[in-house]
């Protein structure tokens, strides 16, 4: 195969979590360590053709004043980037939780961007959670109602580190996913939390999600970060790809190439990341790559 084949071509990270921090040695996280990591991920990005450069989530582990040497480093890549937050980069001054979204430079915490026949949709799996709302927002008190709610269910899911979206989005999502059908367009979903297999990670009202999408004819798959194991499943022919956490390990990096085919999406994986070939249905493949790029917000 060559980069010529390939529809759309990105550059994948999820969960750098750098911080000016010593080692967690327990749960294998080296903060500092993600600088290079980063370095390493960007330098091979470089010398690539890519389409943009997606990271899932977790730039920081904490602290505002984490965020400029992450994203100064990614001000290096020559591809475009898309960033969207995880529940770490919440970790900030309380003052500062609503400057996150534009730090990242998001036009929106949820937002749609076309490129060359693709809909990538930029999901706020942040939306309804104990940490991205300032307190006092309806939104949180929200939060702590579907969390008792799952407690009381015995859910998995049921932690403060995982978090919801709003039936505004789920609908905004639907309408997303309709216009792509009716346009033509393939869609790549792209969130922090898992959301298919179920797992304790996995975002709250991940089931709803997770069915929205796979019903969807435009559908070819979600990605995410936040489990930092990684994980894969398949659903009525969408890939539900959870890529590994950059920051585990001293000295193992994690990061990715997705190129997408007219027949199948393939994964290179670097480090950690294993390499993926997945095939679409059928009803999956679309032909042709058109020029447009741009960005609706919700």
């Amino acid at each position: 195969m060559t980069d010529t084949l390939a529809r759309l071509r990105l550059g994948i990270i999820a969960d750098p979590q750098y911080a000016d921090l010593d080692p967690d040695r327990e749960r294998d996280r080296y903060f500092r360590r993600s600088l290079d990591k980063l370095g390493e991920a960007v330098q091979h990005f470089n010398a690539q053709n890519l389409d943009a450069v997606v990271v899932l989530g977790d730039l920081i582990d904490r602290g505002w004043e984490n965020f400029p040497p992450v994203l100064d480093l990614l001000e290096t890549l020559q591809a475009p980037r898309i960033l969207l937050p995880g529940n770490h980069d919440f970790m900030v001054d309380p003052a500062r939780l609503a400057q996150v979204y534009p730090r990242l430079g998001m036009p929106a915490p949820y937002h749609a961007v076309r490129m060359k026949g693709l809909r990538l949709l930029v999901t706020d799996g942040n939306e309804i959670s104990l940490f991205a709302p300032p307190e006092g927002d309806p939104r949180r008190i929200e939060a702590e109602q579907r969390l008792a709610a799952l407690r009381e269910q015995g859910a998995p899911n049921a932690n403060r580190w995982n978090a919801g979206i709003s039936d505004r989005q789920m609908t905004w999502i639907a309408d997303q996913l309709a216009a792509a059908e009716e346009s033509g367009e393939d869609v790549i979903l792209l969130g922090h939390y898992p959301i298919y297999p179920p797992s304790d990670h996995a975002l709250w009202g991940a089931e709803a999600l997770s069915g929205l999408i796979a019903e969807s004819p435009s559908a070819l798959a979600y990605l995410n970060g936040h489990q930092h194991t990684g994980n894969y499943a398949e659903k009525n022919g969408v890939h539900f790809v959870n890529f590994r956490g950059m920051v585990d390990t001293e000295h193992q990096n994690a990061f990715a190439v997705l190129s997408i085919f007219d027949d199948r999406i393939e994964i290179a994986g670097h480090g950690r990341e294993p390499d993926r070939s997945l095939q679409l249905r059928p009803g999956k493949r679309r032909t042709g790559i058109f020029a447009d790029n741009s960005l609706t917000a919700c």
